[in-house]
């Protein structure tokens, strides 16, 4: 079986990703799965509760956690699934890590920018994010990162979509994040 594509987002909260993912889904020909941290968390993965008491604690847990998550995406695409990936990339240990991860697959790797005072204005509109991770996802996230492609957030996530789709249609290989995992970046 054919190894699945990947489409991985990068982007700070409430930048766009997941409104991005849903267009490029629902216009793209063929079928990708939309994945996301926060659909495992919202899921219930996580034992959030006990976390949220103090029982466990997620700096314990929180490197287990995004590794399977990386992981899980390799085996999902080598079953042949094309994958829409959110992700924050937090630093270049980070991006060094996935690069090195994903290596040898087929990732077109997509930079969402946004402008503070808008990541900031959706953040309080959507109130299910800690005040402050979008400030700090800004300053980070996009240091470390050459991308096959970008977007700009504050555009409607459809003309996003079309561009994305319009550009991944025409890419090349290997992309911006395994050439990074090669050094030749």
């Amino acid at each position: 079986m054919p190894t699945g594509k990947i489409i991985l987002l990068n982007g700070a909260s409430s930048s766009g990703k997941s409104s991005i993912a849903r267009s490029v889904q629902a216009k793209i020909e063929a079928p990708f799965w939309h994945i996301s941290i926060d659909h495992l968390r919202d899921a219930g993965v996580l034992p959030s509760t006990r976390i949220r008491s103090g029982e466990f604690k997620w700096a314990d847990l929180r490197r287990a956690f995004f590794s399977g998550f990386e992981d899980s995406l390799v085996a999902y695409a080598r079953a042949g699934n094309n994958l829409i990936v959110e992700y924050i990339i937090e630093d270049g240990e980070s991006l060094q890590r996935l690069g090195e991860i994903l290596k040898g697959m087929d990732v077109f790797f997509v930079g969402i920018h946004c402008l503070l005072n808008e990541l900031e204005r959706r953040e309080i509109a959507r109130g299910d994010r800690p005040v402050g991770d979008a400030r700090r996802d800004h300053d980070a996230v996009h240091r470390h990162c050459v991308y096959d492609f970008e977007l700009d957030g504050m555009l409607p996530p459809d003309a996003n979509a079309e561009k994305l789709i319009s550009f991944w249609r025409r890419r090349n290989l290997p992309s911006a994040l395994e050439n990074l995992a090669l050094g030749e970046t």
